[in-house]
């Protein structure tokens, strides 16, 4: 089965999922309209947009295509093709806040007009189903860059990196707040802000680094529930036992946390749940703390295992979509690139939701990178992808080697 021709190419299909106008809308707001000549904003959007489409090596790559399909380039909403240096100084000199906002319209507009994209989306395989109530799963992923080009990001004396903050719809797998600062910044210090807009009754789960005994009792305090790991130097006293041990949990006790700041910090008792959980298919014993008094010892284990979702996500943004490649190294333009690149990632998954996508992100990145020019249907090409048609192959033993109609003679 071949994929169904189409009038235009498989990127302007992709860029029409953009809600027309919301790109010149927002270049007003942010003032990126007053330094535009030539260059236009739709134009520099849809360069980022393929430069991580097609894992392009760099400013030359993107383009000298671009050049080449100029006069399809057109088509897509009067784009035109960028020069190297106007590419460069668009990324340096454009305010980097009109990607971040178009980001999160596009993601409002597309769960506007079609409510179950959220609701019905891609499912994380250990996504713990019995809770009823929104999972966020919160994390951060550091992306290393050049320390004698940016001076902005050191965080040491030979390292330069930014860090993206990260809360996670688990159920969606969508992302729910994004935060994009230099790397010196310690976890525990964004903590506030990436979580700052959990709601009363919803579960949020984060690595031990996120740790800030006064930002978990304001969680308290706001009926939010939450589970992590305990740091190596948390002192405490056990006031008593919630739940007897079994199997693999060795222990479910009430806490109180003693020492000098944080017995001040977190006033209230806590619950501690040491566990035998596998890690790299070796037994490790972990231990979590958690304000939840009500879940089974093995809700709280399974609640922290599904924190792995997350690094799903990291790794089909930094590695499937290439974010760790730059094309420019100061603050705007790696803003620029980082936003453009989760605007692709989300953009591909409504694409997946839309065509009952059922293999995994990376084949489906790599099913339309190749057809980006290509003037055809886009889900009639993933339609095509798994199928099993065409024809059967040859079989090899012996008792397959005779022509139809004759019988087989053994010796």
């Amino acid at each position: 089965m071949n994929p169904s021709k189409s009038k235009v190419t498989v990127l302007c299909q992709i860029a029409k999922l953009i809600r027309r106008n919301l790109i010149s809308k927002l270049a007003n707001k942010y003032g990126v309209s007053e330094k535009t000549r030539t260059f236009s904003p739709t134009s520099h959007i849809l360069s980022l947009i393929f430069a991580q489409l097609s894992h392009a090596l760099g400013l030359n790559d993107v383009c000298d295509t671009l050049n080449n399909h100029s006069g399809v380039l057109t088509t897509i909403r009067g784009s035109t093709p960028p020069s190297r240096n106007g590419l460069s100084y668009a990324n340096r000199n454009r305010n980097p806040d009109m990607a971040e906002a178009l980001f999160w319209e596009t993601l409002k507009s597309l769960e506007s007009r079609n409510p179950q994209f959220r609701l019905g989306g891609r499912k994380y395989c250990a996504f713990p189903r019995r809770f009823k109530k929104c999972i966020s799963v919160v994390d951060s992923t550091t992306i290393k860059l050049i320390a004698n080009c940016i001076d902005w990001a050191k965080h040491r004396r030979r390292k330069a990196a930014a860090k993206m903050h990260l809360r996670l719809d688990l159920a969606s797998f969508l992302p729910a707040f994004i935060l994009v600062k230099s790397a010196k910044n310690n976890d525990a210090k964004e903590a506030r802000t990436v979580c700052a807009n959990i709601k009363d009754g919803e579960i949020v789960t984060f690595d031990k680094a996120y740790v800030d005994f006064k930002h978990l009792y304001e969680l308290l305090k706001r009926g939010v529930s939450w589970v992590t790991r305990t740091k190596d130097n948390m002192k405490y006293e056990v006031v008593g036992r919630h739940m007897a041990p079994k199997g693999n949990i060795l222990r479910d006790v009430v806490i109180k946390l003693t020492g000098t700041n944080t017995s001040k910090w977190y006033p209230e008792r806590l619950r501690l749940v040491e566990a035998l959980v596998e890690v790299d298919k070796k037994m490790k014993r972990i231990t979590f703390i958690t304000n939840n008094f009500e879940w089974a010892s093995l809700s709280v284990c399974d609640l922290y295992k599904a924190r792995w979702a997350i690094e799903v996500f990291f790794k089909e943004i930094k590695q499937t979509l290439q974010l760790s490649d730059f094309m420019g190294y100061n603050e705007s333009a790696v803003k620029w690139q980082l936003w453009t690149a989760l605007l692709a990632y989300v953009l591909l998954r409504f694409i997946a939701w839309q065509s009952n996508w059922e293999h995994t992100f990376i084949r489906l990145f790599t099913a339309l990178r190749g057809v980006l020019w290509s003037c055809l249907d886009m889900f009639s090409v993933l339609n095509c992808c798994g199928t099993a048609g065409g024809r059967p192959r040859m079989r090899s033993t012996p008792d397959q080697c005779y022509l139809p109609g004759f019988e087989i003679l053994f010796s």
